[in-house]
């Protein structure tokens, strides 16, 4: 299978060290997860700098439900590559194809019935969270442009989880670059030159998006022997399909939950007015691009743990927490000064606004003493979704639902914290989904016969 996997542009990760595999595939797909975030990054800059603070609001306050409709689907394609990975491993070739057709069936209709459900309730949710009635209709406008763009996020985020199972993190970030210089064009033509407001920056990101998919995927089909399926390969398949929900399902409900819990965290930002929302949104940003290094260790365990779970080499598996974990935590510590002294600096990228600046930078101080916490989330989240564990997936969910619902409204009750407790409720819910991760590890672990030690 390694030299058909070095002809198709897919890696084999059963053989060879543990922490080259990790950072050879990570890197590409890290670079690639920061410019998609980048498609936030500069709506967030370009709206807050050249429409104003309220504007940067409105795109912040549909942050939580755009994220709830997202996950809907993403959790699929995410099922979708642990199935895809463990047949790779074993070496079935056409239980491999028949994964990524079967997976573009699910992700479909789950991309069109979740966007249509998502349009019609988008007022109602943003009325619900409390959106301040000076940014609802631009809050409206920009979620309900990402609502009719979800099929075109929805086929970039298959193209890229069908090669990232294969081994293949370099092919998405090509076509990922590219889409972001677009969505940085079509965001200073529509908002800047044309005036067109979030409308203008939501139409950009979903016009970029689809660029981005349909690239991939096209480039995908000509050039990697997996996605050239014959009419045998493109058959819906029973068991192939059910395995795919059954680990889809899942994520996607983990990913929708934590979308909730969100959401409770917004209602209570909405209630201490624009400035706390504009700078809990600049925060957000931040913390989505902290994020990424986390989550591609993550995605990289997830992969690098499918593919040895499938061949049966588990001593390599339990290598690849340990050293997912030594990684995290220098990033970690690196991160923490960076945030500690130039936060007034990282805000005012994002807005103007001298009082939302200072509430963001001494959020970004409180926040980075737990990124550690975070990061234990996802490299346990990894290893786990690689073996495929989709029951963690529920669990970690409503741990961080509980932890968002009640953390929030406590800790800003407590007259000494006040709207400081909003970020400080973001910590505690760290720790405790990630102490709920490494618990899990060591107990579905020790049941499969991976370790009995974390």
């Amino acid at each position: 299978m390694s030299g058909s996997g070095l002809r198709s542009g897919t890696t084999d990760m059963t053989d060879g060290g543990v922490v080259g595999h990790i950072i050879r595939f990570a890197i590409p797909m890290l670079i690639g997860n920061l410019f998609q975030q980048f498609y936030n990054l500069v709506d967030s800059v370009i709206v807050g700098r050249y429409v104003g603070a309220d504007a940067l609001a409105a795109v912040g306050a549909t942050g939580s439900v755009t994220f709830l409709f997202f996950a809907l689907c993403n959790g699929i394609g995410s099922g979708g590559g642990i199935v895809a990975s463990q047949k790779f491993g074993y070496g079935n070739k056409v239980a491999v194809k028949r994964t990524i057709a079967n997976t573009a069936y699910v992700m479909t209709i789950m991309s069109v019935v979740v966007g249509t459900i998502a349009y019609m309730l988008t007022e109602p949710l943003l009325a619900f969270l409390n959106t301040p009635a000076s940014i609802m209709h631009d809050s409206v406008s920009y979620m309900h442009m990402n609502c009719m763009g979800l099929l075109f996020v929805a086929l970039y985020n298959y193209a890229s989880s069908m090669l990232r199972a294969l081994g293949d993190s370099r092919t998405p970030l090509y076509f990922l670059v590219f889409s972001c210089l677009v969505n940085v064009f079509l965001d200073i033509f529509f908002v800047y030159y044309l005036g067109t407001g979030v409308f203008g920056a939501a139409l950009a990101t979903v016009i970029a998006q689809f660029i981005s998919g349909a690239a991939c995927l096209g480039y995908a089909i000509r050039t990697n022997e997996y996605f050239r399926l014959s009419r045998e390969d493109m058959l819906p398949d029973k068991e192939i399909t059910i395995a795919t929900i059954r680990l889809g399902v899942p994520l996607s409900l983990q990913f929708s939950l934590i979308a909730i819990s969100c959401m409770a965290l917004q209602r209570v930002v909405n209630g201490y007015g624009p400035v706390a929302v504009a700078a809990f949104t600049a925060t957000s940003r931040v913390e989505q691009v902290i994020h990424q290094p986390y989550q591609t260790l993550g995605a990289a365990l997830s992969t690098f743990t499918g593919q040895n779970y499938g061949a049966g080499k588990y001593k390599r598996v339990v290598q690849g927490l340990k050293k997912g974990m030594i990684m995290m935590i220098v990033f970690s510590v690196l991160m923490l000064p960076l945030m500690q002294f130039c936060g007034r600096q990282i805000v005012s990228i994002f807005v103007g606004d001298p009082a939302v600046i200072e509430m963001g930078a001494r959020a970004l101080q409180i926040s980075s003493y737990f990124y550690f916490a975070l990061g234990t989330i996802y490299v346990s989240r990894g290893i786990l979704t690689g073996v495929g564990d989709g029951v963690f997936a529920l669990q970690n969910g409503i741990v961080e639902v509980i932890g968002r619902l009640i953390f929030p409204i406590a800790f800003t009750m407590i007259p000494v914290l006040g709207v400081w407790g909003i970020w400080w409720s973001t910590a505690a819910t760290w720790i405790i989904s990630g102490g709920t991760a490494l618990i899990r590890y060591r107990n579905y672990g020790r049941r499969i016969g991976l370790t009995n030690n974390i």
